[in-house]
């Protein structure tokens, strides 16, 4: 229990985003399911908010809150393979690194994040979107069972035969029906892949996007790639003269048999003259943790987001007007392409809604100096608005913004009066409010 007074909380109330600098009343770091029990039944007789933080990655800062009660999972992160029956039972404080390294030992995963140090429990509640997709389908298309303490107190395991509403809402539907302490996965044998970044300039943008649209279409579903607006950071691959330079990038990882590596990804080599480019076979998990050093916590973040049915040529245009804008090294845009297995899966089977969409679009402006936060939150704001109207009502809840409080609706379309009627039945007094919220 760790409040004002005491010389850690400081860095205890600390969330990724330095945006967010707000004071709760405690963190409770819990170490086990029991600590989060009596953490949500603090807040609940006490009638304080309360935030409940996995890894911290939240852009709005759901992590955290003013005057309440933070329910502190990331001391748990324990790892659990069952080789057999390819499962991974993980906790809940987990971060894609932890899951990885105890997954990667038996050369299987599941699908992941784009950064290693994001928590699992965020990104699989909001659907779980990243480089294994297009093959194996969402994170929440991949999860088999979770351990879930109730507002009321209850703890309780949602899986195909107990409390299915609840697995149903779970897969997508955030963090709105309880505090998740353990997620079980199913895995599949993924080991080394064959991949990394590709640069070409900007001035080559459209032909990039517009390549990379026919391309990913019918794609091989071990082909995961995506088109990615960034500067050059210094790396030894890149050319001197490149550095800081802004690119268009696609971002590949083919985990098919490594030898076909090459040639899956050289039609995505020939979209434009490659500037530079880091290409290979490597195991899964370095790929996954390759850009960590971009996104180190501590810097000022504000999202954007919306699926997209197709790149149209409107489209294209707006993101090669804004894109090549990117303002510092950290921030990017990427468009993440969710057909393949993902589109195996009905809107209605899980929260998540948009299956007929073809690609997640995420303007991630994450910049180090707060003195910018005005020029470079009008740079997302602009971007957005240039695509917005090429684009779907909703997007990806895990992209979105603390302003996005009013497109939840949207997000999840004729699913969310399910999901509703669902927190209702689980949460009927809004305990877990901190979040995109659903109202009950």
């Amino acid at each position: 229990m760790i409040t004002p007074p005491d010389d850690d909380y400081d860095e205890a109330r600390r969330v990724h985003n330095a945006m967010i600098d707000l004071h709760p009343a405690v963190v409770m770091r819990c170490a086990n399911a029991g600590d989060v029990l009596a953490a949500v039944g603090f807040a609940r007789e006490n009638g304080v908010d309360l935030a409940v933080r996995g890894g911290g990655h939240s852009v709005p800062g759901f992590g955290t809150c003013e005057g309440g009660a933070v329910a502190d999972l990331s001391g748990m992160r324990g790892v659990r393979v069952d080789a057999q029956r390819r499962t991974a039972r993980a906790e809940g404080g987990a971060t894609w690194g932890d899951f990885n390294a105890a997954t990667h030992a038996y050369g299987l995963a599941t699908t992941g994040g784009i950064i290693s140090t994001t928590g699992i429990g965020g990104l699989t509640l909001g659907g779980g979107i990243g480089y294994l997709a297009r093959g194996l389908g969402l994170t929440c298309d991949n999860l088999i069972s979770a351990d879930v303490v109730l507002a009321s107190g209850e703890v309780v395991v949602a899986d195909e035969e107990h409390n299915t509403d609840l697995l149903w809402a779970l897969r997508g539907g955030g963090g709105n029906f309880g505090a998740v302490t353990s997620f079980e996965y199913r895995l599949s044998p993924v080991s080394e892949i064959y991949g990394g970044p590709i640069f070409f300039d900007v001035e080559h943008a459209a032909d990039v996007l517009r390549g990379f649209r026919e391309l990913i279409a019918d794609a091989p579903e071990e082909l995961g790639a995506f088109p990615a607006f960034q500067i050059a950071p210094p790396l030894p691959f890149i050319p001197e003269h490149r550095h800081g330079v802004p690119h268009i990038a696609v971002v590949t990882c083919w985990s098919g048999p490594v030898e076909e590596g090459p040639g899956a990804v050289a039609a995505l080599r020939d979209l434009a003259p490659v500037a530079a480019e880091h290409l290979g076979p490597m195991p899964y998990p370095a790929l996954n943790s390759a850009f960590d050093a971009l996104v180190p916590p501590g810097l000022q973040h504000y999202w954007k987001a919306n699926f997209a049915a197709e790149l149209t040529d409107d489209m294209i245009a707006a993101h090669v007007e804004h894109g090549p804008r990117v303002p510092v090294v950290n921030s990017t845009v990427h468009i993440y392409p969710i057909n393949g297995a993902c589109h195996r899966v009905s809107q209605d089977e899980t929260a998540f809604a948009y299956r007929d969409a073809n690609f997640a679009t995420v303007i991630a402006g994450m910049w180090p100096n707060p003195a910018d936060n005005e020029a470079n939150t009008a740079w997302v704001r602009d971007y957005y608005a240039a695509t917005a109207p090429h684009s779907e009502e909703g997007g990806y809840v895990n992209f979105m913004a603390g302003d996005d409080q009013g497109r939840v609706k949207a997000n999840y379309r004729d699913n969310y009066d399910r999901l509703a009627e669902i927190k209702r039945r689980y949460d009927p007094g809004n305990l877990f409010h901190l979040n995109q919220n659903i109202g009950p």
